[in-house]
């Protein structure tokens, strides 16, 4: 059949609380036009991220109840521990309570001032952490990446001419070379295997190593399948692994394509690095056989990475962002092509071209969502890359909006309705306008920023 359905059933539901456009004006003001600062239970539909908002499994709330909550060597990681490396061959699994905590291990221990770290693109809490180290985060995503109707199979790919001139110039001070996968903040856009494989083997001639920031390897490795030369047929597990046995290490969000709530790892082949990891694990998460999660969880991280590969789950994902995709387009909203694996992102400085880039075109858009349609996205351009670590202000290469869907959770209606608030939107975009910051705080700003709308045009 020509029709893609949802590969699972429903067996257990959650209300939405229905809110009328008086009520989420109000409430926009109130959070001071973050909707970061929204309660949850005041959005329709929460696109804002597709981190830790997945629907679990009956298998993997069968697992939860498995969990074993011994301080140490728990059967848990035991089987959290194998499941991570069927699929990620590294020596040294070292779980965490989410991403962002293995990254600040990481760079605590190889970043610093005076270095420099490479990738395609940084994301936020990749960025944040590097620069709270006193380093410097470089991104060298290739030239179709900057462009969001650039038509490239592979628009998350390293610029490879790039790395090989900045590891040749700044080598001495770049402790390793990293990837995304998928190119979160580019658009959700997969970078190829040829292309990993020609980074590490940059990065090891230069002696770095190479470190992928894995969080949707899954859906990564599927664009490989669908995209790439001699990859078609392939099993996505074998990709996968494939993917990951040319890098030295890892750092994972489990919230991601690992179907959990909470969770996450730092994987690495360097022995020495990795006691050092486990030393400040101890200090900083727990103890080396739960780093901050509890059995149960790790249980639940095990079951999904085995659901995460499974084809028809894959094919149904990728299928639903290019579904919104392609109605957006034909609205006239223009959108980061192709679509990416885990979000649609629309480009917010192409939609709303009145609105200079340090005006936020990107924030007041959200904004407008929120308010037409209590849709909840997320901004990722200038309101989040754009201050830079010396206080100055520049535009974001791009102004985005994510429209991240969480995984097993809404339906093709919910798409549709998501479709019709942006039909609203671009026939009245003139009337939305510009947003300024009133407060920040001094990193990660996105979070917690206030913003005021300017006057309209």
């Amino acid at each position: 059949m020509k029709t893609i359905i949802e590969p699972f059933r429903i067996k257990s539901v959650e209300p939405i609380r229905m809110t009328t456009r008086q009520e989420r004006r109000r409430l926009m003001q109130a959070a001071h036009y973050n909707l970061f600062a929204l309660h949850s239970d005041d959005v329709l539909i929460d696109l804002l991220t597709d981190s830790g908002t997945s629907a679990m499994s009956a298998a993997q709330w069968s697992a939860v109840m498995r969990g074993d909550e011994s301080y140490a060597g728990s059967p848990s990681f035991l089987r959290f521990e194998a499941a991570v490396k069927n699929l990620m061959p590294f020596r040294h699994v070292i779980p965490t309570h989410q991403g962002r905590a293995a990254e600040a291990i990481l760079f605590h221990l190889i970043g610093g001032p005076g270095r420099m770290i490479p990738s395609n693109t940084h994301f936020d809490t990749t960025r944040g952490a590097i620069e709270a180290s006193g380093a410097q985060a470089h991104d060298l995503v290739i030239a179709e990446g900057k462009d969001p109707a650039a038509l490239h199979p592979f628009k998350g790919n390293i610029d490879l001419a790039a790395l090989e001139a900045f590891l040749e110039r700044h080598g001495e001070a770049a402790p390793c070379v990293m990837l995304t996968v998928t190119n979160n903040a580019g658009g959700g856009q997969p970078v190829s295997l040829a292309n990993i494989r020609a980074t590490a083997d940059i990065a090891h001639r230069h002696g770095k190593p190479l470190i992928i920031d894995g969080c949707r390897f899954a859906e990564n490795a599927w664009f490989i399948r669908q995209r790439e030369d001699g990859q078609s047929g392939r099993d996505v597990a074998d990709i996968a692994r494939d993917m990951f046995s040319v890098a030295d290490g890892m750092t994972m969000s489990a919230k991601k394509d690992a179907f959990a709530n909470i969770g996450g790892w730092l994987a690495l082949n360097d022995d020495g690095l990795a006691e050092k990891a486990r030393m400040r694990l101890i200090l900083t998460e727990g103890f080396p056989t739960y780093g901050g999660l509890a059995g149960r969880d790790l249980d639940a991280i095990a079951q999904g990475l085995v659901e995460i590969v499974e084809h028809d789950y894959l094919a149904y994902r990728i299928r639903t962002n290019e579904y919104i995709g392609e109605r957006l387009l034909a609205l006239d909203a223009p959108i980061v092509q192709p679509t990416g694996g885990h979000a649609v992102f629309v480009d917010a400085r192409g939609l709303l071209p009145h609105i200079p880039p340090l005006a936020y075109p990107g924030q007041a858009l959200v904004c407008a969502l929120y308010e037409t349609g209590g849709v909840r996205a997320c901004e990722i351009g200038t309101a989040m890359f754009g201050r830079q670590p010396d206080g100055t202000e520049k535009p974001a290469a791009m102004d985005l909006v994510r429209l991240a869907m969480p995984r097993r959770v809404y339906t093709q209606s919910h798409a549709d309705y998501v479709i019709e608030t942006f039909a609203e939107i671009v026939a009245n975009k003139r009337q939305i306008a510009g947003m300024r910051i009133t407060w920040e705080p001094p990193a990660l700003r996105h979070f917690t920023a206030r913003f005021a709308p300017l006057e309209a045009a």
